[in-house]
């Protein structure tokens, strides 16, 4: 299936859309404030180094002392060599080669090791190593074994480092794996330089930008273009791929439109439609995707679609194109962690079987790792997708101030009945002359109408007068209640 890139550039945010048979599947989004340091690599110093913990604290130019445990130091070891203790191997105000593992985390520095990883194409480049490492997700011994037998037939025997195997190898050609591999040691060589002359603390190498990335992981064979809307970026971009990944840089054009290149795709309108709760089917149904803290449910209904045939043949039907919008809904909004189907129940089995073949084909595009089990007894669909990033809405969006994220208000009658019980408290702990309530327009309408007269016998069963009195910028929840 064809793709193609859009890379929509602005100073605040670098913005990429996957499109396939010109359908946006896939959105992700960097933001300049927002950018993490995880895989950046600094030349520190050791300001502290604390025995009881084994542990140091390193100075890397940021805001607060990163951490480094002795578990993540890395040493050469021979046979059972026993790990040393931290303060047998760091000292204070020695300069030390750290790469970072976790960014900062409210007051907790950013958590760093001393074994270096560089991530490339197809493989992941060990500089301190000397074994070839296979990703799990390649499955069946013999296929890991000749992968490993290519990458040793590659390396020079002589030179240092090693290597781990990324899925993308798998179908590599022996020019791509050598192109991935010369490209991993330029870097190291251009890192170990710099760490020459630099003086701690300072930023050696930071990891690739979301552009960059684009070019290094997704690229794909299927993909016929890559459109930048940006000139400058553009160019940046046709250098880094000249360099290092030449089959890529034919497939770069800079879009010159006059029209936003995301309005002219509809991506900005696909942006809106993921995050609704409700995505319409073509047929008439749709689906209602709500994201929790623990997981994603998404049910399915058949909405105003009637078939002509049985009612059988209208649910089988609505389920099999659900289970198509399901697996590009997951990649569009980026939902991860555990994820329950509800399809519309269906007791002809022929029909299970097959929406749930329909499910797994179209999860088959995914760049994530998904898991899919079929139908349980209450007739869900349970499966995981691994977390690789936050989700669009997470990305985009935060809980609503007004209903705290809980998508729903209270009514205002419910607020009329609360500001009732909140009076009698307070006439109960405070002698006041008079109180007024301060409440949103249809709290205050409700009060001067129907619960007018509720009004009216509390003011009665505490003696006092209350008054009411609308303001314009308060939300239905919101009120105050003063004391005269």
């Amino acid at each position: 299936m064809s793709e193609e890139f859009l890379i929509n550039f602005s100073p605040q945010e670098t913005r990429v859309a996957l499109l396939q048979q010109g359908v946006v599947q896939e959105l992700h989004i960097e933001r300049t404030a927002s950018r993490g340091i995880v895989s950046n690599i600094y030349l520190g110093r050791v300001v502290r180094v604390l025995p009881g913990m084994q542990s140091a604290f390193i100075d890397i130019g940021l805001e607060r002392t990163a951490f480094l445990h002795v578990a993540d130091i890395w040493e050469e070891r021979h046979g059972a060599d026993a790990v040393r203790p931290i303060e047998k191997i760091l000292s204070e105000g020695q300069n030390l080669l750290v790469q970072v593992q976790k960014d900062p985390l409210g007051t907790k520095g950013a958590r760093l090791s001393t074994q270096i990883s560089i991530a490339g194409r197809l493989l992941v480049y060990l500089p301190q190593e000397h074994h070839i490492g296979i990703s799990q997700r390649i499955e069946g011994e013999s296929a890991r074994e000749q992968l490993r037998e290519k990458i040793l037939s590659l390396v020079p025997a002589d030179e240092p480092g090693g290597f781990i195997v990324r899925t993308m190898a798998e179908r590599a050609s022996n020019d791509e794996l050598c192109a991935d591999i010369g490209y991993l040691r330029r870097l190291w060589a251009e890192i170990k330089n710099r760490s020459k002359n630099a003086r701690p603390p300072e930023l050696l190498h930071h990891d690739l930008s979301l552009a960059q990335r684009l070019l290094r992981d997704l690229v794909t064979p299927e993909t016929t273009r890559v459109l930048i809307d940006s000139r400058e970026n553009f160019q940046k971009l046709s250098g880094f791929a000249q360099e290092f990944m030449p089959q890529v840089a034919a497939l770069l054009q800079h879009y010159t439109g006059e029209r936003p290149l995301f309005d002219l795709h509809g991506v900005e309108e696909e942006i809106q439609k993921a995050l609704g709760r409700r995505v319409e089917l073509k047929s008439g149904g749709y689906l209602i995707i709500d994201q929790t803290e623990a997981m994603t449910t998404i049910d399915v209904n058949t909405g105003g679609f009637v078939g002509l045939k049985s009612f059988d043949d209208t649910i089988f039907k609505t389920n099999l194109e659900a289970a198509q919008t399901i697996a590009r809904q997951l990649r569009l909004r980026n939902l991860g962690g555990i994820i329950i189907v509800d399809f519309i129940d269906m007791e002809n089995e022929e029909h299970q079987g097959a929406v749930l073949s329909e499910l797994n084909k179209a999860l088959a595009r995914d760049h994530t790792r998904i898991s899919v089990n079929g139908f349980t007894a209450l007739g869900l669909v349970e499966m995981t997708r691994k977390r690789t990033r936050e989700s669009l809405a997470h990305v985009l969006c935060e809980p609503c101030p007004t209903c705290s994220g809980r998508g729903e208000v209270k009514t205002a009658r419910t607020i009329c009945y609360e500001i009732l019980r909140e009076l009698l408290r307070e006439a109960r702990q405070f002698d006041a002359r008079e109180y007024r309530v301060l409440a949103a327009q249809a709290v205050t309408d409700l009060f001067l109408d129907e619960e007018s007269q509720a009004l009216a016998m509390l003011s009665d069963f505490i003696g006092k007068s209350i008054s009411v009195q609308a303001e314009s910028g308060y939300s239905q929840e919101q009120y105050d209640i003063v004391l005269m």
